[in-house]
């Protein structure tokens, strides 16, 4: 994976020059910094909202917000519901229609990891360059900056005659299941073009993301023979459960750690003479003088490519399957989730053309960051059909922890740089 990542690099490196700024591009600029206090005064608005992913009318409250804004960009806007069962607030969709340059995805989200029964932590400024509030980094921060990038477009009548469309999930970080239901709109409104930007946050202000891992889980269970543990390792009773699935775990972290790109990891594990299961919660029971007949583990798997996830489901059925130890049994359960957003020749070419921008702009160039320290995104559902580049958003630090924080001195830049990047983009 290293050496196709480093082909597809050489593939496009060098192949955008650094154009100077036109005369329109200056004046965007000019427009943001002149717009600057208004889009402050909405990021204040929204963060203030909580819009944790269960809190449906927090996350229908920041939407009205956002979809008022794009209609005075110029924008239409759509609420796409979800059915009820799914327990999710829906997208928000603003969209433009023409007929000239690249078609455009813009991708943002308007739910947080804060529910309203966790400590709130409103919109405030520490120092002249960190600000903090619940989501004002993971996303907010990148939600404002797609807004007033098209913003500053249309009041200078840029945007005429292109297709645009900004799309916000409601469910990003908890997606309403079935994911063929949730994200179905999403997907195929975004075959329907050609890049999609993300604006989940940005790592630092010189990287990228031209690939992101994809995430799913898998649930392994193992049997063994019920008995007195002074019996335990002989012929009779064999070994228990809980060996097993101590056998099991070390087996996948021998064959399985340390390749590239790809992780996993048990989060639950249990095993007991009793266990009752519901909803991924386990309530188990257990005594030290019984042998176990019965464990489960849940846990997830990262990976680069959909090619590593079933090259490592194939290792871990496997190993589950063979060198059982003695009166047990094992079967292991997998579970789609989010696909990987692979490295592509052109998604490189996305980044060699912002970084080309960012350099005209007197930033320095921009570099692929390493997949491995992104987690999972709403990109990545979309990633097969259209070119994309992500991390886009507002840098800052501890994105889902208290205290989150937004580097305010970074913003303006971040801002600026894809309201241009849109601009050229759409030429």
């Amino acid at each position: 994976m290293r050496i196709l990542l480093m082909a597809m690099a050489l593939l496009v490196v060098h192949s955008v020059s650094a154009q100077p700024l036109t005369k329109e591009e200056k004046a965007i600029l000019a427009k943001i910094d002149a717009q600057m206090p208004e889009t402050m005064k909405l990021l204040e608005d929204v963060v203030n909202i909580n819009s944790g992913t269960l809190n449906v009318a927090g996350v229908r409250k920041v939407g009205e917000i956002m979809g008022k804004a794009f209609q005075q960009a110029g924008f239409q806007t759509t609420w796409v519901s979800l059915p009820d069962s799914l327990r999710r607030a829906g997208h928000l969709v603003a969209t433009r229609k023409g007929s000239k340059g690249k078609k455009l995805f813009l991708i943002g989200h308007l739910d947080t990891v804060f529910e309203p029964d966790m400590p709130a932590n409103p919109y405030r400024k520490i120092n002249d360059s960190t600000v903090t509030g619940q989501g004002v980094n993971d996303m907010k921060g990148g939600d404002v900056i797609m807004l007033a990038a098209v913003r500053a477009l249309n009041d200078l009548g840029l945007l005429k005659d292109v297709t645009i469309t900004a799309y916000f999930t409601g469910d990003e970080e908890k997606a309403g299941l079935p994911i063929s239901v949730s994200r179905a709109d999403f997907i195929e409104r975004a075959k329907q073009h050609d890049i999609a930007l993300g604006f989940e946050g940005a790592m630092a202000l010189d990287i990228v993301a031209i690939a992101r891992r994809g995430s799913s889980s898998w649930t392994l269970t193992t049997t063994g023979k019920q008995s007195h543990s002074s019996g335990v390792f002989n012929e009779q009773v064999g070994y228990g459960a809980n060996f097993e699935m101590a056998r099991i775990l070390e087996s996948f972290r021998q064959s399985l750690a340390g390749v590239k790109y790809l992780t996993f990891h048990p989060g639950l594990v249990a095993g007991g003479t009793e266990m009752k299961i519901a909803s991924g919660d386990v309530h188990v029971f257990g005594k030290t003088n019984i042998v176990a007949p019965s464990a489960v583990a849940y846990g997830d798997l990262r990976y680069i490519s959909g090619r590593q996830e079933d090259s490592a489901r194939q290792v871990m059925r496997r190993l589950v399957a063979t060198g059982n130890l003695p009166q047990t049994s094992a079967s292991i359960r997998f579970e789609d989730g989010i696909p990987a957003m692979e490295p592509t020749v052109g998604n490189y070419a996305l980044q060699e053309k912002l970084s080309a921008l960012s350099m005209a702009m007197g930033y320095g160039p921009t570099h692929a960051g390493d997949p491995g320290k992104r987690g999972a995104g709403d990109i990545s559902y979309i990633a097969a059909y259209v070119d994309c580049l992500d991390g886009l958003g507002a840098s800052g630090m501890g994105a889902h922890a208290p205290g989150e924080t937004m580097d305010l001195k970074e913003f303006p830049i971040l801002l600026k740089r894809a309201a241009l990047y849109i601009y050229r983009l759409t030429r």
